[in-house]
């Protein structure tokens, strides 16, 4: 699912507007970033509201944590690269007043090809509120070290299909063996996975499991 259903409290409740407790994740040899929501090339099909740079914020716990991974994956020959992490309430909001204009199908081929759009809300791609939001949830893939190919997952990131489950079987053995590789690592270090988006994790023992922040990424 592209955005969680969150807690029951209302939508203007703890969305806090500063960036206290938060880093940013920097780029290295082994860490690549790709932050499509500051740029068309995403599900709408234009830039995202709260994102006015191209950069990467992590809660400080998922940050830490995180570290760990990227050690071990190195070891292993592999690099991560991160999509997104922490994103702004207002930014879900820009994602749900997309979905109510039942118009705008401009990405509809390259990313819910078999979804109507219609259905995006019943079958969960989209929701009023996203663990994103908390900080230490983040969307990323592996890349090989050597080549700086990214492994084939089966599906492109943020594809709305049954195919990016976790553990789905649409897909072939060997990209299989890669989304169990990412879980691996991503597991051992104290990420849990997205059973319905094989790129997505949060960190197990995050520390605002109830805030929703709205702080903009610049």
């Amino acid at each position: 699912m592209l955005t969680l259903l969150g807690a029951c409290q209302s939508i203007d409740q703890k969305q806090p507007l500063s960036q206290e407790g938060f880093t940013e994740l920097k780029t290295g040899d082994s860490v690549q970033t790709e932050v499509r929501y500051f740029s068309s090339e995403n599900f709408v099909g234009e830039v995202i509201d709260g994102y006015q740079a191209p950069v990467v914020y992590l809660t400080r716990a998922a940050h830490e944590a995180l570290q760990n991974v990227i050690e071990e994956a190195e070891s292993l020959g592999y690099g991560i690269k991160v999509f997104d992490a922490y994103r702004p309430q207002q930014a879900v909001d820009h994602f749900v007043r997309w979905a109510g204009d039942l118009t705008d199908v401009r990405m509809k081929a390259q990313y819910y090809p078999a979804v109507e759009k219609q259905y995006l809300f019943r079958d969960g791609y989209i929701a009023s509120r996203s663990g994103h939001s908390r900080g230490s949830t983040l969307d990323l893939t592996l890349f090989d070290l050597s080549t700086g190919v990214e492994l084939d997952m089966g599906t492109a990131w943020d594809f709305f299909d049954l195919s990016s489950w976790s553990e789905s079987r649409a897909v072939t053995i060997q990209q299989q063996s890669n989304r169990g590789l990412l879980r691996t690592l991503m597991g051992r270090h104290g990420f849990q996975p997205l059973r319905e988006e094989w790129w997505h994790f949060t960190l197990e023992n995050e520390p605002y499991p109830e805030t929703y922040f709205n702080f903009p990424i610049r």
